[in-house]
């Protein structure tokens, strides 16, 4: 299995300042720009008070005038462009993260999905990515705020080392009753974006099977489940709400208190002749600045801990162990696909096989040996270069395992699979179907036209395979022929053009290897006849497997498998066994 590094939340919020870190460090200094300048602005109008009226001197006056008025804008200007750094950090922080998803999600060895519906991994992938990437702009925005707190306290032990004191001990006790206060929210932020995801998810199983649902009649019970989960979600959400609302309500009262008490020992200072009128403007000002900075503190802690509760299900989705087993002659072939021209070379001289096509141009070798996994037992047979091979298999449970296996999207449980005599787990994912196609059953189309579908492979020539799979006849039944769109995975054609589309796509890609798994069950007899002698003449000189019951296709086959109880059972043409076993014709033709 491939090996996964763990991320929890923490790690993956490093990981993301780490990448934005020039932006992070460009807008926290910025930020703190703006702030020492919001924290200057009442002590310079302190100043120009005791000049313009304690001690009148227009010179005085002015040259204070002119400071102030240069603070300002730097402060402006510091505010606007470090705004513009947090929130472009924010943003690709984002993009960054989502494309670290997509890539694992996609990863060929696989396993991100286990577990989880496709709704909860695109919610992992927009919402949880969004909110992680949101790091990246809150943190500069904090650190402003610190920085601000800093200097106006600096500013304030300058008036008065009493009111200095008070903030330089107060704040810290501040932020740490915020994190306190952060926990419950962190915890229930991360329960409402859970049931968010799981109502996404069971929107998109519902959307999926809306018309299987409206054949049973059973759209109430789907109505029923549906809003089960969604009230779920939305009491999850209404206590996130609330722990937030508690949180913010809290730090805000607590902010209130402080400030309040800051205003009374700077009002007993004043009285006491302590400090003087521009001090006492300058205390006054800085006791109202304090609030802003303070909130924004408190806004922050808030923040991530969202942040925190999206990073870990980022990292749950990231850290997924994969799906099928990685060792390390499959992982030097991976690494070496990076140079084409030095693969061979490279996979030669690190004693690991190459994964390239026998140098006579001959279809490769397929062979299963001792293949124990899920039902199936010690199963052993062989695939010859350029063999049109039928499967048959009595128990469909059996089937859909030896599919999988033959597509790796599973490793057997013991045995081996082999191709050209190299092991399956000595290939990576990607080489090894670079020349092996599986077209499972249910296969999927995109949106798109019918002719888009059929060359998604990045097939060119695909008018033969288009014809072998009775496609042009779906093209012909519809409006707009071949650039027809065939809908939401192809919910605007039949069961049957949705199988005869795919199975066009299949045979258009043209791979070395095709394992086909029942592509005509929902066609009719006459057609299905077509498609056989199609396929055969498609990929003739080519090696293809179907795994099928379908007396047509097997009656074009070279050589038939029989595999009952997981095991193999006999084999010969179709003709043979229909005559010899009964097993077989059970199986084949009821």
């Amino acid at each position: 299995m491939r090996d996964a590094a763990r991320h929890d939340g923490r790690e993956v919020l490093r990981t993301v300042i780490k990448g934005e870190r020039r932006r992070v460090l460009a807008a926290c200094a910025l930020n703190a720009s703006h702030q020492i300048g919001e924290a200057l602005i009442p002590v310079l109008i302190g100043f120009i008070v005791d000049r313009a009226i304690v001690h009148p001197d227009l010179a005085s006056f002015a040259r204070w005038a002119l400071i102030l008025a240069v603070v300002y804008v730097f402060l402006s200007g510091g505010f606007q462009l470090g705004a513009r750094e947090a929130e472009y950090a924010k943003e690709h922080a984002g993009h960054t993260l989502r494309m670290r998803l997509i890539r694992r999600v996609l990863d060929p060895y696989g396993g991100a999905e286990r577990g989880r519906p496709p709704g909860a991994l695109v919610s992992v992938t927009t919402e949880d990515a969004r909110r992680a990437g949101g790091v990246t702009f809150a943190l500069p925005i904090g650190f402003g705020a610190v920085i601000g707190l800093a200097a106006g306290a600096v500013l304030l032990l300058r008036a008065s080392v009493p009111l200095g004191l008070l903030i330089l001990l107060g704040t810290p006790v501040l932020m740490g009753l915020g994190q306190l206060l952060a926990r419950p929210l962190e915890q229930r932020s991360h329960a409402e974006q859970e049931r968010a995801a799981h109502a996404s998810g069971v929107a998109a199983d519902l959307v999926a099977g809306v018309r299987v649902l409206q054949g049973l009649g059973a759209q109430r019970a789907a109505s029923d489940r549906y809003r089960r989960t969604s009230r779920a979600a939305l009491d999850a959400t209404v206590r996130a709400a609330r722990a937030e609302a508690v949180q913010t309500g809290m730090m805000q009262t607590l902010t209130g208190v402080f400030i309040a008490l800051v205003a009374l020992v700077g009002g007993h200072l004043v009285l006491t002749d302590a400090i003087g009128l521009g001090e006492l403007v300058a205390a006054v000002g800085l006791a109202l600045f304090l609030p802003g900075p303070l909130h924004t503190v408190a806004w922050v802690a808030a923040d991530v801990a969202r942040s925190r509760a999206s990073a870990e299900r980022v990292g749950e989705v990231l850290s997924a162990p994969g799906g099928i087993a990685n060792s390390e002659a499959a992982a030097r072939n991976e690494h070496s696909e990076g140079a084409p021209d030095n693969a061979d070379s490279e996979a030669a001289a690190r004693k690991v096989p190459a994964p390239a096509a026998p140098a006579d141009g001959a279809p490769p070798a397929l062979h299963l040996s001792a293949l124990t996994h899920e039902g199936l037992q010690n199963l052993e047979f062989a695939v010859a270069p350029g063999e049109f091979l039928g499967v048959v298999v009595t128990d469909p449970a059996h089937a859909d395992t030896l599919v999988r296996c033959l597509a790796r999207r599973t490793d057997p449980d013991a045995g081996r699979l082999a191709l050209d005599g190299v092991p399956f787990t000595d290939l990576s994912p990607r080489a090894l179907r670079a020349r092996i196609l599986v077209a499972e059953h249910a296969a999927d189309l995109f949106t798109g036209s019918i002719e888009e579908n059929i060359t998604a492979a990045g097939a060119a020539a695909h008018e033969a395979a288009t014809t072998a799979a009775a496609a042009d006849e779906v093209a012909a039944s519809v409006p707009g022929g071949m650039a027809a769109p065939v809908g939401e995975r192809g919910r605007s054609l039949s069961g049957g053009q949705r199988q005869r589309v795919a199975l066009a796509r299949a045979l258009a890609a043209d791979r070395e290897v095709l394992v086909v798994h029942d592509p005509t069950t929902a066609i009719d007899a006459a057609t299905e006849a077509r498609i056989a002698s199609g396929i055969r003449e498609v990929r003739r000189g080519r090696t293809t497997v179907l795994v099928t019951s379908s007396p047509a296709l097997l009656a074009v086959a070279d050589r038939v498998v029989l595999i009952d109880g997981g095991r193999l059972a006999d084999e010969a043409r179709h003709e043979e066994l229909v005559q010899r076993s009964a097993l077989y014709r059970t199986a084949v033709l009821g």
